[in-house]
């Protein structure tokens, strides 16, 4: 079993973001740690569709991504 690593981080919501996020939570009888690593689980194929600000003819490429 692996061990996976933990790491703390304060995220920002709008207010009516955040009270959905808790509405699930509750509804689901989770933690919102666990919604949001479910909505990234679920989103993150589709983020990576979208262009990066380094798309353009001429960009350099991102470091990250090498």
């Amino acid at each position: 079993m692996s061990h996976a690593d933990k790491r703390k981080q304060s995220l920002y919501f709008p207010e009516d973001m955040l009270k959905e996020i808790q509405h699930e939570a509750a509804r689901l009888d989770r933690s919102l740690s666990w919604i949001v690593q479910q909505c990234w689980k679920i989103s993150r194929g589709k983020l990576k569709e979208f262009p990066s600000s380094t798309d353009e003819p001429g960009a350099l490429p991102d470091p990250r991504e090498e």
